[in-house]
């Protein structure tokens, strides 16, 4: 996503728009949440006017137990700060001394009927991952196992036809042909779709399907957390294959400062490269669990030599 406005707000929780109507566009850069409390008692030296402003029964409580112009003046001065919006939660209503100043200023007044706590809590996972820092890299994302992956490769080596071995087999698309891959955390990363290609998978000589039309729901997963890179590369005769199919490389790939492993896989006609994929990602799972078949193996010669 481009720039977030409070408009994409509104669609993804369905929020009713109070007021406030020609500031929708607005935009929203900050990914933290404010309660103003303190704002409202008369204090707004340091009111952090570049958040999402979230009324719960506390606010709005106190504010109809001030007298009429005391609340006015204490609203007025808090809207004029000008928020990106204010979202009003447990659908209260008798807002009317809110809408005077929303409107006036063009500051989306919005309503949800979710209560405070879990609201803030959905409104910040989803800020978070609109918000985060991304890059947007060539392949194919998918979710094998529980494993969220990156198929990588050059240009027509078959990363495409590979996904639809693999959502065959039962395995779902994230994305196809442009990945954005989002950190969500200090070592997290998320894959996810550009919008437009959401559901689509591209095949030469086919062009466009539908994965959920074709295979159904559970074809496809809108994002996933992206644990490994599987990079396709032309089977070359001169590479050792003594030590690909050891697996003792250690190579790893880095995307906004989080590093993750890369696995490759030499691709020549006659491979099931779709089984190998399925693999990696258990073997990979395995690892992760603390079991490695090479450490294992290695031990067994160490021990009989």
């Amino acid at each position: 996503m481009g720039n977030l406005t409070v408009q994409h707000l509104v669609d993804h929780f369905q929020l009713e728009v109070v007021a406030g109507r020609k500031g929708i566009d607005r935009i929203v850069t900050s990914a933290d949440i404010h309660r103003p409390g303190l704002e409202f008692t008369g204090y707004i030296g340091y009111f952090p006017n570049e958040r999402v402003q979230i009324l719960g029964r506390t606010e709005i409580t106190y504010l109809h137990s001030l007298d009429v112009r005391r609340r006015d003046m204490c609203i007025g001065a808090v809207v004029a700060l000008e928020p990106p919006c204010f979202i009003v939660t447990r659908g209260q209503q008798e807002l009317e001394f809110f809408v005077k100043h929303c409107d006036a200023k063009g500051i989306p007044l919005l309503r949800t009927d979710s209560k405070s706590t879990r609201f803030i809590s959905l409104l910040g996972n989803y800020l978070e991952r609109e918000l985060a820092d991304e890059q947007t890299i060539h392949g194919v994302c998918m979710n094998i196992f529980g494993v969220g992956v990156a198929l990588c490769g050059e240009s027509g080596i078959g990363k495409s036809e590979l996904a639809l071995s693999l959502i065959e087999r039962g395995h779902r698309l994230v994305s196809d042909d442009i990945v954005r891959v989002k950190r969500v955390g200090p070592d997290a990363l998320v894959g996810t779709h550009n919008i437009n290609n959401r559901e689509m998978l591209h095949l030469r000589g086919i062009g466009f399907i539908d994965v959920t039309r074709l295979f159904g729901s559970g074809a496809f997963q809108d994002e996933t957390h992206l644990d490994v890179e599987i990079e396709l590369i032309h089977w070359d005769d001169h590479v050792n294959t003594n030590l690909i199919s050891l697996g003792s490389e250690d190579v790893h790939v880095e995307y906004l400062g989080v590093v993750i492993p890369r696995i490759d896989i030499p691709v020549r006609p006659g491979r099931d490269i779709a089984s190998l994929v399925e693999v990696a990602c258990k073997n990979w799972r395995l690892k992760r669990e603390g079991y490695d078949a090479l450490q294992v193996f290695q031990e067994r010669i160490w021990t009989k030599s």
